[in-house]
């Protein structure tokens, strides 16, 4: 038996699980929020702050007779480094939307959607490095000129934790997010890196599934590490005909496929995962948020909106609720609103609205699984992920109306069990223990304690609600969907 360790450094603070490398089983873990610099925009942040928040997490042995450590690492942030390594301004984070403009401007200097998904399996947006590059040449020139080299959060983390050698590494899954490197052809595109910046840059080494970024001063293996995502993925131990549906106030639907996809409409984003295989995604604007404005008019909880929407029946007396409220990526109607239809007397009662609102949102969902489908992507069994996943209308309605099996697996941080898995891959791929194709097999206790519902003979009433609602989308958006 052998001990490993995961890191997940998120946008709030860094968690650390300590695992059996045989098992999975969880021995240690904590957590420890990032410093915040009051001085800095949320949307930006000294790297320091991780490798402080990581010091605090890993604290009074909690590390002890750990033979190697993966990390996960939020992904789409960018770190621009000079000559010398030295960081030419705070970290970029996902979540900074000011690239909104240079995320378009990119977008048509390649001919538009189809020719970025052509080229790398993604459209530019905001939180993209690419896009991130093309801000910092037009809005921050001195530092642009400075930048030579560009590391992901979790490559800069394990540059850090190997002594900062010369060698930078990264993975497939978190270089399939930057916007400049294609999980189709697995090579970087640095014309597209200098149509953003204006000048090339060092960019670091792909290295595959099993392959040690290197060791510590200390003698620890460090394995390639990935993006959040993908280490999720890796975490909940997905394989073909698995997705996951993970429920935030928006919505991201992904599942692991043997093939890269080219979706010329963007719909679709073509990352790689951490195991070989890849990552398609489609993601919606709207998720919980459905479920809390809702909640919030009706003067009521999440929980009692639950209550309130087992209380109806399928169809909620043939009222239906279109859940583009801030408008939709899929369908494409980025400047839409919400459409509450079926007003009748008979349905204008709390318990209608709420299960409309359960329905619209899980019919929405359920759009975003059928372009992954229309793409020849098997969707035979659903995970679900987020908080509201635990809520019993939730778990009621969505296996009728996905038409799959669907999992909600226990609460945990499924990314630093990812990065510990990857740990022990690499640990025993290095040892001859583990075969370097598969990682091990730890899904037996990772999930241990599912729970996991069947459509069983709600198919049929599933099907009629999502044709109800398929009917009043089509109405009224004519040709929106699907996406194109």
């Amino acid at each position: 038996m052998g001990i490993v360790a995961g890191l997940d450094s998120s946008t709030e603070g860094t968690t650390v699980v300590v695992c059996d490398t045989d098992t999975g089983a969880v021995l240690r873990q904590a957590y420890a929020p990032h410093p915040v610099d009051e001085s800095l925009p949320r949307s930006e942040t000294d790297p320091q702050a991780w490798l402080l928040s990581l010091g605090e997490a890993a604290k009074d042995g909690l590390l002890e007779g750990v033979q190697a450590i993966g990390v996960s690492g939020q992904q789409h942030g960018l770190i621009a480094l000079d000559a010398g390594g030295v960081l030419v301004r705070p970290a970029l984070l996902w979540n900074d939307k000011r690239a909104q403009v240079a995320a378009a401007d990119l977008t048509e200097a390649l001919g538009g959607p189809a020719g970025w998904a052509e080229a790398v399996g993604c459209v530019p947006q905001a939180p993209y490095p690419v896009a991130k590059l093309r801000w910092l040449a037009q809005h921050e020139p001195t530092s642009a000129q400075r930048a030579a080299e560009v590391l992901s959060p979790h490559d800069w983390l394990v540059w850090q934790l190997l002594g900062r050698p010369a060698r930078r590494t990264t993975d497939r899954g978190d270089a399939s997010g930057t916007g400049y490197w294609s999980a189709a052809t697995g090579g970087y595109r640095m014309d597209l890196v200098e149509l953003a910046l204006g000048h090339r840059v060092r960019l670091p080494e792909v290295l595959g599934p099993a392959d040690p970024a290197g060791q510590t001063p200390e003698g620890l293996l460090i394995s390639a590490g990935t993006g959040d995502n993908m280490a999720a993925a890796l975490g909940l131990g997905l394989a073909p005909g698995d997705a996951v549906v993970a429920l935030g106030a928006a919505g991201t639907v992904f599942a692991v496929h043997d093939a890269p996809l080219t979706d010329p409409t963007g719909a679709i984003t073509a990352f790689a995962d951490a195991t070989g295989r890849h990552l398609p995604v489609v993601q919606t604007r709207n998720a919980v948020r459905v479920l809390r404005g809702t909640a919030d008019l009706l003067g009521t909880d999440l929980a009692g909106l639950s209550d309130l929407a087992l209380r109806s029946t399928p169809g909620a007396y043939g009222l239906v609720l279109l859940p583009y409220l801030e408008g939709e990526r899929v369908p494409q109607l980025p400047h839409t609103a919400g459409t509450l239809a079926g007003l009748r007397r008979e349905s204008m009662k709390p318990e209608h609205l709420a299960r409309a609102a359960f329905e619209g949102m899980l019919c929405g969902l359920a759009d975003a699984l059928d372009v992954l489908r229309g793409r020849g992507v098997p969707v035979r069994r659903v995970f679900l992920l987020g908080q509201a996943g635990e809520l019993p209308a939730v778990q009621a309605l969505a296996p009728a109306l996905f038409g799959t099996p669907v999992v909600v697996p226990p609460p945990a941080d499924y990314a630093a069990l990812g990065a510990a898995r990857q740990a022990a891959w690499a640990l025993g791929a290095q040892q001859g223990s583990v075969s370097p194709q598969d990682p091990p097999h730890w899904e037996s206790a990772v999930l241990s304690g599912s729970r996991v519902s069947e459509p069983g003979d709600d198919l049929a009433a599933g099907s009629a609600v999502r044709q109800q609602f398929t009917a009043v989308r089509d109405q009224t958006h004519p040709g929106a969907f699907p996406a194109s």
